[in-house]
C-alpha cells in the first residue's frame, strides 16, 4: 500500500530505527533493524561500524545504497544525521524504516514526509534533518489499552508473528522495489 509516489531511484540511504543491544533484537520497536538485516543478508552485505552507527552498502539497480543503524537509542536517532549530511545527502534522498502502531502487522505503507505521529524516533530525526524523508511504516498492531504502549513496543514479537517476519519482509521489499 504505497500513499505517495515512491521511486527507489531517489534513494541514497535507508535507516532503520532501533534500540542497540541483543536485550532489544527481536522486539518490535526495532523492526526496523530487523528489516535492514534482511537487506543487508539479502545483499551479502558486511555491516560496520562508524561513530555512533552501524553501516552496510548494497548495490540496488546500480546504484549504492547506504544501510544505516543507529547505535543510539531510538529516541537520539537523529544523532545520525551530521555523519549523513557530511557526506551531501539530502532528507529527501532517505527512507526511514520504522514501527507502525496504527497498522496491523504484515502491512505497510510508504510515504513522503508528515509529522512523528508520536514516534520517537522519528521526532528525533524530524528535529536534525526536517519532516520531508520518506517513511516505511511497518504495521506491528496497537494493543488494546494504550497504556500499555511502551511495554508493548519493547516486547518481543509473539512466536507466531516472528515466524512471519522473513515473508513479510520479502512481500515489502519486492512490492516497493526493494530487491
Amino acid at each position: 500500500m504505497t500513499t505517495s509516489p515512491f521511486v527507489v531511484d531517489g534513494i541514497s540511504v535507508i535507516i532503520g530505527l532501533g534500540n542497540p543491544g541483543p536485550k532489544f533484537s527481536m522486539t518490535r520497536h526495532n523492526i526496523g533493524f530487523l528489516f535492514l538485516e534482511y537487506l543487508a543478508k539479502t545483499f551479502h552485505a558486511s555491516w560496520r561500524t562508524v561513530g555512533n552507527t552501524e553501516i552496510a552498502t548494497i548495490r540496488l539497480q546500480d546504484k549504492e545504497i547506504l544501510l544505516v543503524k543507529p547505535q543510539t537509542f531510538m529516541n537520539s536517532s537523529g544523532d545520525v544525521w551530521p555523519i549523513l549530511a557530511k557526506k551531501g545527502i539530502k532528507s529527501s534522498q532517505v527512507l526511514v524504516v520504522h514501527d507502525e502502531l496504527e497498522k496491523k502487522f504484515g502491512t505497510h505503507q510508504v510515504r513522503l514526509g508528515g509529522s512523528a505521529r508520536g514516534h520517537n524516533g522519528l521526532r528525533s530525526l524530524i528535529t536534525r534533518c526536517g519532516e520531508e524523508f520518506w517513511r516505511l511504516r511497518l504495521g506491528i498492531d496497537r494493543p488494546a489499552d494504550k497504556n500499555t504502549v511502551p511495554d508493548y513496543v519493547l516486547n518481543r514479537f509473539p512466536k507466531a508473528e516472528e515466524d512471519q517476519l522473513t515473508a513479510f519482509f520479502e512481500r515489502v521489499a519486492l512490492q516497493e522495489k526493494l530487491i
